[in-house]
């Protein structure tokens, strides 16, 4: 439909008149009056009484009048908002979980300041599920995390897989022996803070461990940390054994100072997801598309083996 065939009725009916019409317009009455027309053949419905001598609205007209009103108030409120300013400024509250920290947010952030230097951030960076219960209390405008959130006001999308793997020091057991998973289980096993996904996940693929190797459960140990450097460097320092993405150790590994453990099974991967409000303002929108463009751009620089993106 044409909004300016709404706007012309809802003027000619204020002015009550086809010639004032065509004035306030810039028109002439005859284009006023094809108008007219034309949006009665669309609504398939008669605006105008032409019976009558003087100007007046047919009921149908009446009725639809403030619907038209409505159509032609959104149509200038979208109209002026494509018009402001396309600048992004303002205060952006942004979450993101350490896995984050440690790939990709650093050519996030200098893109996003790159391209809209007016735009604060304010940064928190946390556990899966203090930021959403942040983003949820509106105390935070966009967060990335593990998995998505399940609610009707919080968009959410997949970013990228972390593949993660069984990663030791090298010599810290011998592979080539029988029996790895058994000897694996005697060892502290690290991984992501408790009660985030890949932790509960690990949870339970070590009670299958240790049930299939004949390992009483109470002698597992798993140690849990919501930093990932500290988790590098306990596996550095022969600590133990650490179900992370191969991603944050890569360099390690091609060293050769650590190694991947052909153990099975292995932890499954980590869904990195953003997630913000329905109802986000323009800027939290800004830096949505920023991050996608930065996961994707990072991850094109990246072997596939450590990360794969979805966005």
């Amino acid at each position: 439909m044409n909004t300016r065939f709404l706007e012309t009725f809802v003027i000619l009916a204020q002015l009550r008149s086809f010639r004032a019409t065509a004035q306030a317009l810039h028109a002439t009455p005859a284009a006023i009056s094809l108008r007219i027309k034309s949006l009665e053949e669309e609504l398939q419905t008669e605006l105008i009484d032409r019976s009558a001598k003087e100007f007046r609205l047919t009921a149908n007209a009446e009725y639809l009048l403030g619907h038209a009103k409505a159509v032609v108030d959104a149509t200038r409120r979208l109209q002026s908002a494509a018009r402001k300013d396309s600048a992004i400024r303002g205060r952006l509250r942004l979450g993101v979980i350490e896995s984050v920290v440690h790939s990709w947010l650093a050519q996030y952030i200098r893109e996003m300041n790159g391209h809209y230097p007016e735009l604060e951030i304010d940064l928190a960076v946390d556990t899966s599920n203090a930021l959403e219960r942040r983003l949820r209390a509106r105390e935070l405008d966009l967060v990335i995390q593990v998995e998505g959130i399940d609610s009707s006001d919080i968009v959410s999308e997949a970013l990228a897989i972390y593949p993660l793997h069984w990663i030791a020091r090298k010599g810290l057991l011998d592979t080539r022996k029988e029996g790895l998973n058994q000897r694996l289980l005697q060892l502290p096993i690290l991984t992501f803070g408790r009660g985030t996904a890949p932790q509960r996940a690990l949870e339970e693929i070590v009670s299958k461990m240790a049930n299939l190797a004949a390992v009483p459960l109470e002698q597992t140990r798993i140690t849990c940390s919501p930093s990932v450097a500290a988790i590098v460097q306990l596996v550095k320092d022969g600590y133990g054994v650490a179900a992370i993405p191969s991603l944050f150790v890569s360099a390690f590994l091609d060293s050769g100072e650590f190694i991947e453990l052909p153990v099975h099974p292995e932890p499954p991967a980590i869904i990195v997801s953003m997630c913000l409000h329905a109802n986000a303002e323009m800027l939290v929108h800004a830096a949505a598309n920023a991050a996608r463009a930065a996961c994707a751009s990072y991850c094109a620089q990246v072997d596939a083996r450590y990360i794969e993106a979805l966005c």
